[in-house]
């Protein structure tokens, strides 16, 4: 069986000889739940993780006694158990940077009526830590803190891999394609000059969602963590107007935000 290369990269880990291999297994069966998939069986599990089924069955049962997965016995399957939750409300209460954030994303998102979010990466996807829609328009679509949006179409996705050294960029690139069955040759030359725009006004912009338009800036913290902040409407503006209706106070918010981290350190 070829695995994909997410599988491929996690094999490689493996070998690390500081790494937990059964600890880094489990981790694995917990990231294979996503929204839409809340009761995943052994062959399931098998699939998305690249592990056999005999090593998903004996984690499977392990997060079980420790509480993290619940066995549906009628559906020989498994799915996510309450304490995971838990685990994400102790983060974001601990995250400083979510703490002097949050509230300048509110004020912003308020006094502007756009929606504001705050994101991180992970793997070949953003991860919202923060979420406040305040959108001038009532949309459908609705973003909240944990969603995952892919790097590659969103301005956050495009944003970080603008703040990335250029060897992290093709090396994450390069999963991205691996992984994207079409599509991925306009794709790379929208990231291409997405990096051209960040070089010359220091943001991206996308609209990858029907009347959805996003501006993004990353924020690079003292000890190197990048976040990426961003401003969004739901709108008939061409991405041009709305560029240059948010980029000087997206720019303002995210040189607020910095100047309060850099003040604690």
């Amino acid at each position: 069986m070829t695995l994909p290369a997410s599988s491929a990269a996690r094999r490689k880990n493996h070998e690390e000889p500081t790494l937990n291999r059964s600890l880094e297994r489990g981790v694995e069966i917990l990231r294979a739940f996503r929204p839409g998939a809340d009761l995943l069986g052994n062959g399931e599990l098998a699939e998305r993780t690249g592990l056999s089924r005999a090593t998903v069955s004996r984690l499977a049962q392990t997060l079980v006694q420790c509480g993290l997965l619940e066995h549906d016995a009628a559906h020989r399957a498994y799915r996510l158990a309450a304490p995971v939750l838990s685990f994400a409300h102790a983060m974001r209460s601990g995250s400083t940077i979510l703490q002097i954030a949050a509230p300048m994303m509110r004020t912003a998102a308020e006094k502007l009526r756009v929606n504001v979010g705050l994101a991180v990466a992970d793997r070949e996807e953003m991860v919202y830590l923060e979420s406040i829609r305040y959108n001038r328009k009532v949309s459908l679509r609705s973003v909240v803190a944990g969603q995952r949006v892919p790097i590659e179409l969103t301005s956050l996705g495009r944003a970080y891999l603008c703040a990335v050294s250029e060897p992290q960029r093709r090396e994450l690139m390069t999963r991205i394609g691996q992984q994207r069955l079409s599509g991925w040759k306009a794709i790379r030359e929208e990231i291409l000059a997405a990096v051209q725009l960040f070089a010359r006004k220091g943001h991206c912009t996308a609209s990858w969602q029907p009347e959805v338009v996003a501006i993004a800036i990353p924020i690079v913290t003292p000890v190197g963590s990048i976040y990426v902040l961003n401003m969004s409407v739901t709108t008939q503006q061409s991405v041009l107007e709305i560029e240059s209706e948010l980029s000087a106070p997206l720019k303002a918010l995210a040189e607020k935000i910095t100047d309060s981290v850099r003040r604690l350190d």
